[in-house]
C-alpha cells in the first residue's frame, strides 16, 4: 500500500518539469482609423542565416467560408516569402482566428512547437502583422536556445504592434 502511494505521488512532481513553454505576450493597438480590420498576424522562429525553422502561429479570419479568409494572408510579406506559400492552410495548432486589440498570450509548448528539436543557438522571434486597407509591421525578438527560466526578450512596434516579449515559462 505505502509503494503504490509513493510512485503515484511522483509521477505528478516529475511532469512539469519536462513541460516548457514560450510564451509571446503581444499587444495590437487601438488605431483610431475610419476603417478598422483586425490584424492578420504570424509568428515564427528564424535561425542565424534568417531561415524560418518553426512556424508558430499564423493569425487570420478561419472562420469564413470556402477559406476565403486567406485572401490577406499574403500581405504578411515576409512570412508568406520565407514560409507561407508553402504551406496548407489552415496549419493544423498553428492557425487561429485574428485578435482584438489588446494584450494577448499564445503558449508554445516545446515539445509541440519543435522547440526542443532545434541546436542550441540564437534564434529571432519574428511576429509580422498586416491589416486589411492598413499597414504592415515586423518585429524581431532575439531568442536563445535551449530556452531557460525567466529569460526574457523584447521588442516594441510602431503601429500594427505594440510590445512584443518572449518569455520562458
Amino acid at each position: 500500500m505505502k509503494l503504490r502511494y509513493s510512485i503515484a505521488m511522483t509521477l505528478p512532481l516529475a511532469a512539469p518539469a519536462m513541460a516548457a513553454d514560450l510564451a509571446v505576450k503581444f499587444e495590437i493597438p487601438q488605431l483610431n482609423v475610419a476603417e478598422y480590420h483586425r490584424p492578420y498576424v504570424a509568428a515564427w522562429l528564424e535561425n542565424a542565416d534568417q531561415k524560418v525553422v518553426t512556424n508558430l502561429a499564423v493569425l487570420y479570419d478561419v472562420k469564413k467560408k470556402d477559406n476565403a479568409g486567406t485572401k490577406w494572408i499574403k500581405d504578411m510579406r515576409q512570412w508568406w516569402r520565407k514560409a507561407g506559400r508553402d504551406v496548407t492552410l489552415p496549419l493544423d495548432g498553428v492557425s487561429g482566428a485574428t485578435r482584438s486589440p489588446g494584450e494577448h498570450t499564445l503558449t508554445f509548448n516545446s515539445a509541440t512547437a519543435a522547440l526542443d528539436k532545434l541546436p542550441a543557438g540564437q534564434y529571432q522571434l519574428v511576429m509580422e502583422a498586416a491589416r486589411e486597407a492598413g499597414g504592415r509591421e515586423l518585429v524581431k525578438v532575439p531568442v536563445t536556445l535551449p530556452l531557460k527560466v525567466g529569460q526574457l526578450g523584447s521588442a516594441k512596434g510602431k503601429e500594427e504592434l505594440g510590445n512584443v516579449t518572449a518569455l520562458y515559462k
